[in-house]
């Protein structure tokens, strides 16, 4: 094995790729359940690892995903009508329930049972359509992440475009050395970061020392800071096969955290979920959400493309970046992070990387999807199947200089929902 081959590897998620037949062993986020928010609404197009989809609501209220072309000659049935239990393709009226299944076929009515699309099972949890598109025989459980488990009151889901694959995308979700840097000045003002102890730490303390711990779910990284003479401040951050991030939290603000979906490999959502696990959000929190704060975004009116985005050099400030209320001129959590990733290009040139020691979880994560994906091929399960090996938690706290870190998460953050939040 090459890098380049690995790269190549990890990057390419379309039909019958290694990491695309990895990725569809998992429940996909495909979209909010909003969109397609009652019986009969309009369908929406919802494009994920390379294949043109269409989603829709029948009418029992029953989610669905099938592919988005008529079987007959090809025409769009996104110009079709949801009706009746199924879409039907307005050119010659054949119509599809949300198994995929031909039921009218107006032309030639007996052969309406030999024509079928491709359709993909769908459940719904935290506001989200998930889909699975792998193996009929392989088919998990339902996801059980914190967050899709707790009451819509308790929880903020957004989602955007991020032009960009996915790789890159989701390495910026497990690298806590960026947060000195790129974010010092937005943890002081954004209203989802002010305010944490560690904030100061973070800013302070810019060298980072990483332990990464593999665990069943995925990866448990220490991020470890100098805090006191007898003191260390931990970042712990939980990544959770095959796209899941759990972000450390800050002081009294909502935990957070974020999945990385590809659409093609050159562009992915960006999944933004904040939640607290023992009361609803408050309003201001979830008015600052909805304004795009935090980890969230402002959009273009009426699509999830960001309003800072690559058309407009993401709307970079220099007068902010020289009177540093912005490192990079760029507003916004989310936003300085992805312009950053975007300007790598479409598919980052891996061959030109010079990796440090502090990107030691991205390459580690980099090898265990790759691995995961080669032992597919052999016929060997990959990871976090098992809703059980979900529940875990990211902490952010400050321990004592002779605690055994990995001891104190394996007691506090394993199998620790219900346990209290550690943060600072």
């Amino acid at each position: 094995m090459t890098k380049t081959d690995m790269m190549e590897t990890l990057v390419r998620t379309g039909r019958g790729t290694p990491m695309g037949n990895l990725i569809r062993r998992y429940w996909i986020p495909a979209l909010l359940s909003s969109e397609i928010a009652e019986p009969d609404c309009p369908p929406v197009r919802a494009k994920l690892l390379g294949e043109r989809l269409l989603a829709f609501r029948d009418s029992k209220g029953r989610p669905a995903l099938i592919e988005e072309f008529c079987a007959h000659r090809g025409a769009s049935l996104f110009l079709g009508r949801n009706e009746e239990c199924g879409i039907r393709c307005s050119y010659h009226g054949w119509k599809y329930d949300i198994t995929g299944q031909c039921v009218e076929l107006p032309s030639t009515p007996e052969a309406a049972p030999q024509v079928r699309i491709t359709a993909y099972p769908c459940v719904e949890r935290a506001g989200i359509v998930w889909a699975y598109m792998g193996p009929k025989d392989k088919q998990p459980s339902p996801p059980e992440i914190e967050w899709c488990l707790l009451p819509e009151s308790h929880r903020f889901v957004s989602k955007r475009l991020q032009e960009c694959n996915y790789l890159q995308a989701f390495e910026g979700g497990i690298d806590s050395s960026h947060v000195a840097w790129v974010h010092r000045y937005e943890m002081d003002v954004d209203p989802m970061h002010r305010d944490g102890k560690a904030n100061e730490i973070i800013k302070r303390a810019t060298g980072v020392h990483f332990q990464i711990e593999d665990v069943p779910s995925g990866l448990m990284i220490f991020a470890r800071r100098d805090a006191d003479p007898d003191t260390y401040y931990w970042r712990i951050t939980q990544y959770l096969f095959p796209w899941f991030t759990f972000i450390p939290p800050f002081g009294h603000h909502p935990l957070g955290g974020h999945m990385w979906v590809p659409i093609d490999d050159e562009n992915c959502w960006a999944w933004s979920i904040n939640f607290l696990p023992d009361q609803p959000l408050s309003d201001s929190d979830r008015r600052d959400m909805e304004a795009g704060k935090g980890i969230h975004v402002e959009y273009i009116p009426g699509t999830f493309r960001p309003l800072a985005n690559k058309d407009n050099d993401w709307l970079i400030d220099r007068r902010a970046q020289k009177e540093k209320r912005s490192f990079s001129g760029v507003a916004g959590f989310s936003i300085q992070d992805a312009s950053l990733q975007e300007s790598m290009g479409p598919i980052q040139d891996h061959s030109r990387e010079y990796l440090m020691p502090t990107d030691r979880a991205i390459v580690l994560a980099r090898r265990k999807l790759y691995e995961s994906a080669l032992r597919l091929q052999e016929g060997i399960d990959p990871p976090a199947l098992d809703a059980a090996t979900q529940h875990v938690r990211s902490a952010s706290v400050v321990l004592n200089r002779s605690v055994d870190v990995k001891a104190w998460a394996e007691e506090n953050l394993a199998d620790g929902l219900s346990k209290q939040v550690f943060t600072l």
